[in-house]
């Protein structure tokens, strides 16, 4: 590199050398007068080599001895001063045996200039004899060169050569011929990157601005309609009403706003609603579900745009904001062609005085009815029951998780409820703020989980709090029998259905009710008062002196309670396995503050059963949804490569989940 520049500047070629000889020489004389006494000058052209252009070099001394020094300080100072820096360094070389630079290879070039170079910046010392002219003479090393910016001015933007090392210390600034030279500057550091929010972890590079967003986010529709179950019989024998069914948290703009420090690595831009709004549209047309289950729908925002835009795409909607002041709701949407609304049941949670339950979170529940095609002829497809839920979010308060999840599922179960004591079809989704494999989780997918002693933090698996010294647990019985919910996460009334018959009295028989026979006995530990608390009521004419009453009323229920366990018989399952076998990574939903997790699922009624030593749920029961796909997740790190969520394609802070579901037509 260092022997490139110098022949770019030295012009090696012999021929030009020839003929810029004269003015490279003069331009040396000038600069050697500028900056010596005559005797040094005549000493320095005296120790040059000798070779055939040496009279003329003794010619040009004696010239300058006539003209004096005064005039040649004048002409230094008028030339340019790179021309003259080039001068010095060129006439050193052609002093040195010109005749033989023609025949002189790029490497001598090098090692010549370099040290030529070196001796141009000694130029107050003497230059060393010549000993001989055989005896060459001994090497020495050459500084480090480098070539930095000229900033004499506007006609010089080329770069010049300057030394390094032990260079730096001599003043050059003083010497006029060398003003162009200047010291190598530090490396400047490189510009830093923009400050990454996620303490912890590195920020991977963003993809080429050539691949669209969608290609890195791309996600492959997972067909099981053609896989058999554990009977050898494929999930599509036998007519079935077919449908989709999305899940979806779509980030309400005021809690956005609420906590912007989560979205600073998003441009401002993609989070404009007006934006979001177009983009989570697109999402709905062309994914296109039969039923669209939604968290986190602000209110205005849905009555204003997403309700009118959703009833134009065919959808009918119900909608259950949250509780106290929150902004937000969920919402459920499907399709009056797909279906006939049977009925919807919003869910609070909060209730008043319970300190478990004192949050605003909701849930909402519809029963659907299927509605087959005419050309079936006279068959029936079982209801189906939906819920939809988004659970507190706060990790420390699984016992608060727990108790509004029971209270969903004894709605579920009172809703989805058939008169033979079974459950029709059942799909639960939602924001459930539980990652996979968590107690909340197993709770719903087993059936059966024992509390009594967990620590409340450890039910969502959301984060880690075991370091702290006060760790909140959960005790036995979870919530007071006044909520009317039962460990098995039932209502009271469902345990104990009422008499179908009910006894009517006539006013008459009522009547005779109005006194009982207690009230005729002195309590015990009654202070005697006279003429207050000593008299005896009198016995009314025709009652009794007692009357056998029938109980006709019913006794409150004996609620049952087991110890430190709640349990549910809806026999769910997951559309999701949580995990990518292709990419080796689990699957993710969101990503809270750059960590890629899993707390969005759908939930559907599905039986397993023991096959030998292995669990298959492929198998299903008889009127219970079976799974025919589902739209596959993404792995953290091609998240991370789009720049985290939100980005331009996604629009909110969570994955869209869809699934296919089959459900089977039977006769009536």
């Amino acid at each position: 590199m260092i022997a490139s520049c110098l022949c770019y500047l030295l012009l090696p070629a012999a021929r030009l050398f020839r003929a810029l000889s004269d003015a490279f020489f003069t331009c040396r004389k000038n600069v050697l007068l500028a900056k010596s006494s005559s005797s040094q000058v005549e000493g320095n052209f005296a120790m040059a080599p000798r070779g055939p252009d040496q009279e003329e070099c003794e010619g040009l001394l004696q010239q300058w001895r006539e003209e004096g020094s005064s005039q040649v300080l004048s002409t230094v100072s008028d030339g340019p001063l790179v021309d003259k820096g080039l001068a010095e360094s060129s006439l050193a070389l052609l002093m040195d045996n010109p005749g033989e630079q023609d025949a002189a290879p790029e490497d001598t070039w090098s090692s010549r200039q370099l040290s030529d170079l070196r001796a141009a910046e000694n130029l107050e010392e003497p230059f060393p004899e010549v000993l001989g002219e055989e005896e060459p003479l001994p090497e020495v090393e050459g500084p480090m060169w480098a070539a930095v910016p000229v900033q004499t001015g506007r006609q010089y933007t080329d770069c010049a050569v300057l030394p390094m090392g032990a260079l730096a210390t001599e003043q050059w600034d003083e010497d006029p011929a060398v003003v162009a030279w200047s010291i190598a500057p530090e490396p400047v550091p490189q510009e830093e990157a923009p400050v990454w929010p996620f303490e912890g972890l590195g920020q991977l590079q963003p993809p080429p601005v050539e691949i669209p967003y969608h290609e890195i986010l791309w996600r492959e529709w997972e067909d099981f309609s053609t896989q058999p179950d554990v009977q050898g019989l494929e999930a599509g024998d036998g007519p079935q009403f077919q449908f989709t069914l999305m899940s979806y948290n779509i980030l309400a703009q005021d809690l956005m706003q609420q906590s912007s420090e989560l979205y600073l690595h998003c441009h401002p831009d993609i989070l404009n609603w007006s934006y979001r709004f177009a983009n989570l549209m697109q999402e709905f047309q062309h994914w296109d579900p039969d039923i669209l289950c939604l968290q986190e729908v602000q209110e205005d925002h849905y009555w204003e745009q997403l309700e009118p835009s959703l009833r134009m795409m065919g959808f009918t909607c119900f909608y259950k904001r949250r509780t106290g002041c929150k902004t937000d709701g969920c919402a459920v949407c499907y399709k009056p062609t797909r279906f006939r609304l049977l009925c919807a049941s919003p869910v609070e949670y909060f209730r008043p005085g319970l300190e478990l339950l004192n949050r605003d979170n909701v849930g909402l529940v519809l029963l659907l009815q299927p509605l087959v095609p005419e050309g079936l002829g006279q068959v029936s497809v079982a209801p189906l029951c939906v819920a939809n839920t988004h659970v507190l979010y706060n990790p420390r308060r699984g016992d608060v998780k727990l108790a509004q999840m029971a209270i969903l599922l004894a709605e579920v179960d009172k809703v989805a409820r058939l008169s033979d004591g079974s459950h029709c079809p059942i799909v639960l989704c939602g924001d459930l703020n539980s990652v996979p494999d968590s107690p909340l989780y197993n709770f719903i997918r087993d059936g059966e989980l024992q509390y009594h002693g967990m620590p409340a933090w450890k039910v969502s698996g959301q984060e880690d709090f075991s370091h702290q010294l006060y760790q909140r647990k959960l005790q036995a019985p979870l919530w007071p029998s006044s909520l009317g919910i039962t460990d098995y996460c039932q209502y009271v009334t469902s345990c104990h259905p009422t008499s179908s018959e009910r006894r009517k009295y006539s006013r008459d028989f009522l009547l005779r009710f109005r006194f009982c026979s207690m009230a005729c006995r002195r309590p015990v530990g009654l202070v005697l008062l006279e003429g207050v608390t000593d008299t005896k009521p009198e016995r009314p004419a025709g009652w009794a002196e007692s009357v056998i009453e029938e109980d006709t009323s019913e006794s409150e229920p004996d609620v049952p309670r087991t110890a430190g366990t709640i349990q549910h018989c809806l026999h769910l399952t997951s559309v999701y396995t949580h995990f990518l076998p292709q990419h080796g990574r689990p699957e993710v939903t969101t990503m809270p503050l750059g960590l890629g997790t899993t707390v969005d699922y759908i939930f559907f009624s599905a039986e397993s059963c023991e096959n030998g030593n292995r669990t298959d749920r492929r198998l299903y029961q008889d009127g219970t949804l079976k799974l025919l796909g589902r739209l596959s997740l993404l792995s953290e790190e091609i998240l991370w490569a789009a720049n985290g969520l939100p980005n331009p394609f996604c629009s909110s802070d969570h994955l869209c989940l869809l699934a296919s579901f089959g459900m089977e037509i039977a006769a009536p």
